[in-house]
């Protein structure tokens, strides 16, 4: 699918990080973009430097996400590429010891239940809301191809580390989701495909310090450094442009594997 000024697409997560750089992307093209997010300072800041929409969106709600999608497609048009980048990652074993009283402690149900509503429960409603739209548009593609969906996991979905069990069961969730949406879709020509980065930098590592940085680019075999957001954002040009791909999780970590902490 060619990527131009007659395309809309919503990018979750927009305001900062992997979902910035795709946005910046994707406007570069030409495409009409709304960023959906719950940053409003860096959600608009981001959309008015590319000239594109922010929409301030739970995405775990369904009519924030019905509102949001609605602005969209009032000003843009409906969306023929959803890159679904909004997520969260907190750190917590399934049992801790507090360091005073030495009390056992299970994970905060709460925290996972948070963390799965929001990396895997918003990223499926973003998909079926999304993609009931885009099924009515015209193709555009001579395989009768309508629209993309590109969804971020993390490779901690397969190698989640000590204290990620809530995250590496969001993320695994979605790479388990993949499939079976884009098989849910091929009827309609939509597309879904994963990508699962390793580390990158992002907000969540920007605040690590300089030994610490250094400690985690030691352990990726080439190139031995974070990832950049764009060469993220340039993954998700080639997936919307590649009609062979779908049903697929891509692993972009430069051959890291990840050990248990």
């Amino acid at each position: 699918m060619r990527l131009d000024g007659s395309m809309a697409a919503i990018v979750t997560g927009g305001a900062s990080g992997l979902g910035a750089a795709t946005a910046r992307m994707l406007a570069g093209q030409g495409v009409k973009v709304a960023i959906f997010d719950q940053d409003e300072n860096r959600g608009r800041a981001s959309a008015e430097a590319i000239g594109g929409l922010f929409c301030r969106t739970d995405i775990t709600d369904e009519a924030s996400v019905e509102a949001s999608l609605e602005q969209a497609r009032r000003q843009h048009g409906v969306e023929r590429i959803l890159v679904n980048c909004a997520g969260i990652a907190p750190v917590r074993r399934t049992v801790t010891k507090k360091r005073d009283t030495g009390e056992l402690l299970a994970h905060d149900l709460a925290l996972f239940r948070q963390v799965i509503a929001v990396n895997l429960v918003g990223t499926y409603l973003m998909i079926a809301k999304s993609s009931a739209a885009m099924a009515g548009l015209d193709p555009v593609t001579p395989d009768g191809g309508r629209g993309v969906v590109v969804n971020t996991a993390s490779i901690a979905a397969q190698e989640g580390q000590i204290g990620q069990a809530a995250y590496g069961a969001s993320k695994g969730g979605v790479l388990g989701l993949t499939l079976p949406a884009a098989r849910d879709l091929a009827d309609f020509g939509i597309r879904v495909v994963t990508v699962m980065p390793g580390l990158f930098e992002t907000p969540m590592l920007a605040t690590v310090s300089d030994e610490f940085r250094k400690a985690l680019e030691a352990n990726i075999p080439f190139p031995p450094r974070l990832g950049r957001p764009d060469e993220y954002a340039a993954l998700v040009r080639a997936i919307i442009e590649n009609d062979m791909l779908n049903g697929e999780s891509i692993r972009l970590d430069g051959a890291l594997r990840m050990q248990p902490r």
